[in-house]
């Protein structure tokens, strides 16, 4: 009980934070709006879905690269402080693990929305595919996360961020375009059963091997 109390004071810390300064949804938003249409007066129309969903991919993972990885390198000393004295290292990585998901689902069902509309194309299957958005949200906020966690111990986080982060996103990456994909095509969803199995699999990995991990980073 005293876990899950903790869990939801971070997670109402970190959104009340956000709400008053609103500086990662808006730089996210910011970015992922721009970046769209640019590739509109780049391409004007995009006859080749599968450039369609890579495109729509890279847009979503340097977006949450921008905000998902920075979660704990760009918070003060203080806070951080502040965060350990009140609560448990499981409770804090939790906390900031949810809040990440939920940002990242906020900004992909818009930027997806955007997408649709600046480009005209809706892909045959918009359930499946959207299913395919809602992972990758929480395949890149697990990951990045963890990672940006592991990275803010190091002197130099922002090159261990890439180091770390590459082998981990790229499998994800291959199986979220396969996955959208067969949704564009319109193929049976049974198809797919496998590629959703994987990528649940491994945010349930990656959460259990935070919640393992970043105790022993805490004590350091």
């Amino acid at each position: 009980m005293q876990f899950a109390n903790e869990v939801k004071y971070l997670l109402y810390k970190e959104i009340l934070l956000e709400w008053r300064s609103k500086y990662a949804i808006n730089g996210m938003l910011l970015y992922v709006v721009s970046t769209i249409f640019v590739c509109f007066i780049s391409f004007v129309t995009m006859e080749n879905k599968i450039t369609w969903n890579a495109l729509f991919w890279i847009i979503m993972l340097f977006a949450a690269i921008n905000g998902v990885s920075k979660s704990f390198l760009q918070e003060s000393k203080g806070r951080q402080l502040y965060s350990y004295i009140i609560a448990s290292p499981a409770a804090i990585i939790l906390a900031k693990t949810i809040y990440n998901i939920l940002m990242m689902v906020i900004l992909t069902t818009i930027a997806l929305g955007v997408y649709i509309i600046v480009f005209s194309y809706s892909p045959s299957d918009f359930l499946l595919f959207y299913i395919a958005v809602i992972l990758g949200s929480l395949s890149f906020s697990t990951i990045f996360t963890m990672v940006s966690a592991i990275a803010t111990k190091a002197g130099n986080g922002g090159m261990l961020m890439a180091v770390l982060s590459f082998p981990l996103i790229i499998p994800v990456l291959i199986v979220l375009i396969k996955l959208s994909k067969n949704a564009i095509d319109g193929l049976d969803r049974s198809v797919s059963l496998d590629e959703i199995g994987i990528l649940l699999l491994i945010n349930v990995m990656t959460v259990t091997a935070s919640l393992i991990l970043f105790p022993y980073l805490w004590k350091d």
